[in-house]
């Protein structure tokens, strides 16, 4: 047998032990898991981040038990069984790819993408923005509404035009904070993120992995000015903004030796 299949078989039948058997297996319920699964995802896109591999395939281990537990759930409640959820994600990916199973031609990745989404129209959904879960954080969500409507030509034409369109979000937030109205402050900031997010695209940015990354370093700086400060016997509270700036340009110049 092929070692895939057999590795896959093996989960399937553990996991039909650990459901008739496991009191805490036992008890779970797709509602219980879900919280779970979002943490799994969020570990795995952490170690993404970190390009740590070994942790990546701990991760996808995890998420694959995620999969078959629905999967056993569903098929307990009489919905779908493992082969039904695995044959319509194959028929969906066959269908959305002409290209490759079929005799359509395309020149590049962007005729792909078009192509994709005209498909899932023909497949029942009304729009094309209906593939953009509600529950998707704003920074994510802004991403795919912009892809999804890129597929269908409604975008600019160069990152010149978005770097354009930046600037004049960024002037209607100043406007909006010299007038110190509220509403508009915060419309006109959330316009401003959106520019943003959109020149992203154009620069092969990924926001939520840059924006990560910054976090990320924000964090090791601050500890490591913590810990300079305890090892010196300096109090950060009762420091002024200069000195603490002088410690986090320390604390800069210091990590990125010790990154290089």
């Amino acid at each position: 047998m092929d070692a895939r299949l057999q590795a896959f078989e093996r989960l399937l039948n553990i996991m039909d032990e650990l459901r008739e058997k496991c009191p805490w297996d036992k008890k779970q319920t797709i509602a219980s898991l879900r919280k779970l699964t979002i943490e799994e995802t969020y570990e795995l896109s952490d170690a993404i981040i970190r390009e740590d591999w070994k942790e990546i395939k701990e991760e996808l281990g995890d998420l694959f038990l995620h999969l078959v537990f629905y999967a056993r759930i569903g098929k307990e409640q009489e919905q779908f069984k493992v082969e039904d959820v695995l044959n319509t994600v194959c028929e969906k990916l066959i269908f959305r790819h002409p290209h490759v199973y079929g005799d359509v031609k395309v020149m590049d990745e962007e005729e792909v993408k078009k192509n994709w989404e005209q498909l899932k129209l023909k497949e029942g959904k009304k729009s094309v923005l209906e593939g953009v879960p509600n529950g998707l954080p704003a920074l994510n969500k802004a991403q795919r509404i912009q892809d999804k409507v890129r597929a269908i030509g409604f975008d600019w034409d160069n990152k010149d035009q978005v770097m354009d369109k930046v600037m004049e979000e960024i002037a209607e937030l100043k406007e909006a904070v010299e007038l110190n109205d509220k509403h508009e402050i915060e419309l006109e900031f959330g316009d401003v993120l959106f520019a943003l997010i959109n020149y992203s695209r154009f620069i092969d940015v990924d926001t939520e992995s840059a924006l990560e990354k910054t976090n990320q370093k924000f964090m090791q700086r601050f500890r490591w000015m913590e810990k300079h400060a305890t090892e010196n016997k300096l109090d950060m509270h009762q420091m002024n903004l200069e000195q603490l700036d002088e410690i986090w340009n320390l604390a800069k110049n210091e990590l990125k030796k010790t990154n290089s």
